[in-house]
């Protein structure tokens, strides 16, 4: 929840000073400069908390307002990359790419140095998984997420990689501005009027990230306080605009309040390490859902009557079988033992039940897999750590890599070679994307994104650990007591579609 309030200030520190303030900031008004508060040091930045509010106004106004400016700042931004594809691309042909003639060879700073780089500017590529939060305003979201979030994704990446081949290429790496890379990179070749096209593709990459920052983060507001975990107040949806109102102006508060307050340099591995612990964590469940899923899911007590349809269902069928053994029931409660009591005579009245046949070679391949895919995270865990932590002798590197790497290794041969649970099929709602290659594909993004996360250094870690806190207190507070799964009922698997296109008819 907190990554996307930690990246809104970060785009607008990075972006509004590198583009608007091109030139010094010295040209803005007073009260929009910035100012350092006297006795304290802190630095507070007006300019960037102002664009963040009128980005939450314009997010206010409704989803096909704000979808509309979004396209038209997007397309500028793409506008304005792609002439200094061809712009930068054109000037390296004539000059002979001088940036890339470097004494210390292209790669001066080794493999280390890259992927260091990779894990601070990783919250380049935040918002492509915010487009999920969008679910429910899209038509068919089973098929044009997926497509979205990759086709997006695609694009992007080839034009970051592009527009960093041609700038490095431009002008050796070192002799960069720091503050306007780009715009510096086409001064020196005596193209003034670039800074023009470039600082309006700049500003108006600033609102798109703003705007797809902020988007999602209400949003997934209003999913929890739907759930309980948060209060109701977060919920409510606005009858003219149809946007959680209550939510949006809540986050575009406190990112401006970031924005005022905190630097870029506090703020960029606190981003990447909120975008590569979700990433990661996606990671692993997608493991653990189709090799161990659970074996039932929670419904909230409201659903007891579509709970109840579905038993009638399969108790008719099941009107003749007395003298079978059922010794599993469709539904069990795992809070409050008297609202479903597991006796004979209810169980024979207002309850399903199911034979469940234990089978041996079943549990044991359960069980090898959960043990398979601890190995893999632990094993990963070990080696990406051995690989960075600077000080350890080479013989304990080696040892602890080559053990680590065994054992990661090894695991992921015995999830390759041993079958996946036919249960996966029926977890959660039938049909939309699922995830290809696994257990392969999984693997490798655990094993990258951990690397990028012990890479970030201690101090990242102990300034995320404290967004952790925040979230965790609330939870224990609030959220614990007041969620929707309190009460739940638990139902096997089996049945959980028969009762979700249930709920659906009783609500039609």
């Amino acid at each position: 929840m907190s990554v996307c309030w930690e990246c809104l200030p970060l785009y607008v520190h990075m972006h509004w000073r590198g583009a608007v303030f091109f030139g010094g900031e010295n040209k803005l008004p007073s009260f929009l400069a910035r100012h350092t508060i006297p006795g304290t040091g802190i630095v507070v930045d007006p300019c960037a908390a102002a664009l963040v509010i009128v980005v939450t106004v314009l997010l206010c106004i409704g989803i096909k307002e704000s979808s509309m400016a979004q396209t038209v700042v997007t397309t500028i931004n793409v506008s304005a990359m792609i002439f200094i594809i061809a712009a930068g691309g054109y000037i390296g042909f004539k000059t002979g790419w001088v940036g890339y003639e470097l004494p210390n060879g292209y790669f001066p700073y080794g493999v280390t140095g890259m992927l260091g780089g990779s894990a601070v500017v990783f919250f380049s590529y935040i918002g492509f998984d915010s487009v999920t939060s969008t679910a429910e305003e899209v038509k068919n979201p089973q098929r044009d997420l997926p497509m979205g979030i990759g086709i997006a994704l695609s694009i992007c990446c080839i034009l970051y990689m592009l527009v960093s081949v041609v700038i490095v290429g431009l002008v050796p790496y070192y002799a960069l501005d720091p503050d306007t890379p780009i715009s510096s990179a086409f001064s020196n070749y005596g193209m003034r009027y670039a800074v023009y096209i470039l600082t309006t593709g700049a500003v108006m990459a600033l609102c798109s990230s703003l705007m797809g920052s902020i988007l999602p983060q209400p949003r997934i507001l209003m999913a929890m306080a739907r759930d309980g975990l948060l209060p109701s107040f977060f919920a409510d949806i606005n009858r003219h605009t149809q946007v959680p109102v209550n939510s949006t102006v809540m986050t575009g508060v406190l990112a401006a309040a970031l924005a005022f307050f905190m630097d870029v340099s506090q703020l960029a591995g606190m981003v990447s390490v909120g975008t590569l612990l979700a990433f990661t964590t996606v990671a692993v469940s997608v493991l653990i859902l189709r090799y161990v899923p659970p074996d039932e899911v929670p419904f909230a007590s409201g659903l007891q009557e579509s709970i109840g349809s579905v038993s009638s269902q399969y108790n008719n069928d099941l009107k003749g079988t007395a003298s079978m053994d059922f010794g599993y029931s469709l539904v069990s409660s795992k809070e409050d033992d008297q609202l479903f009591e597991t006796n004979e005579s209810s169980i024979e009245d207002d309850i399903m039940q199911k034979q469940v046949t234990i089978d041996d070679n079943e549990e044991r391949r359960r069980k090898i897999a959960s043990w398979s895919i601890a190995f893999v995270c632990v094993g990963i865990l070990i080696l990406a750590s051995a690989a960075s932590v600077e000080g350890l002798s080479s013989v304990v590197r080696l040892l602890l890599c080559g053990l680590a790497g065994v054992a990661a290794l090894g695991s992921l041969v015995v999830l390759a070679c041993i079958e996946q649970d036919d249960a996966r099929h029926d977890f959660g709602h039938a049909g939309g994307f699922q995830c290809p290659f696994v257990p392969f594909l999984p693997v490798a993004c655990i094993l990258v994104n951990t690397y990028l996360l012990v890479s970030l250094g201690l101090g990242t870690w102990f300034r995320v650990s404290i967004w952790m806190l925040i979230g965790a207190l609330v939870y224990i507070f609030y959220g614990r007591s007041h969620s929707s799964l309190k009460g739940a009922v638990y139902v096997p698997v089996a049945y959980a579609h028969e009762i979700y296109q249930a709920s659906s008819n009783h609500q039609a």
